[in-house]
């Protein structure tokens, strides 16, 4: 089954837990999945990565934003593309909504320039479904207190309001295609729910 599903939401919302289990999931259902990240998911994506992730340096907006987008057209082209070209089912940890919420609300960079750069990274290719890991930012903070954060996840609370604002907005935006779950609820909640809507709408 050709399929494109990505998560999304803060750090803390779960969404790597989930994706990891939806993995299990459609595997188990004998479906061919490619699980990814990112930025990542190639030699290039993941040294990109860690540049985004740990640099100590200091990121200049527009580089942080040029650098994902390098990250993605490397991802789009060697990984997502031809998985969906072989009929697989391709789960992905974040895809461009995040750059839409982090850098251009959050980093308040022009949305609509970020569009362009986001439609020329991915050759024009939009997730089948994105399942949008709702949570308020207390909680996300309370359940990531005791992580070691890096250079996204370090920034301020303000940043933060700005992020859950553009992915509310989004969301708003793009109901045809975004799933929003109350992550809020334990693991195995979330999960059923993220089930239910695969069964509702495939059938697996």
């Amino acid at each position: 089954m050709k399929l494109f599903i990505t998560f999304e939401g803060i750090d803390g919302c779960g969404k790597t837990t989930q994706l990891h289990l939806l993995q299990d999931y459609l595997t188990r259902k004998g479906e061919k999945v490619t699980l990814i990240r990112e930025p990542g998911g190639t030699k290039l994506s993941e040294t990109i990565r860690q540049i985004l992730l740990n640099s100590k340096e200091s990121i200049n907006y527009l580089t942080e934003l040029f650098l994902f987008e390098s990250a993605r057209a490397e991802l789009t082209e060697k990984v997502i593309l031809p998985a969906l070209n072989r009929n697989e089912i391709v789960l992905c940890d974040r895809f461009y909504d995040s750059t839409t919420a982090y850098q251009g609300y959050g980093r308040m960079i022009d949305i609509s320039k970020i569009e362009v750069l986001n439609k020329l990274a991915t050759n024009g290719l939009e997730p089948d479904i994105t399942f949008y890991l709702r949570i308020p930012l207390e909680i996300a903070k309370e359940r990531t207190k005791s992580k070691s954060l890096d250079r996204m996840e370090s920034a301020d609370i303000e940043f933060y309001k700005r992020v859950i604002n553009g992915f509310d907005e989004i969301y708003e935006k793009e109901k045809h295609r975004i799933v929003k779950i109350d992550a809020t609820n334990n693991i195995d909640s979330v999960h059923q729910s993220i089930l239910v809507y695969i069964h509702n709408r495939l059938n697996i």
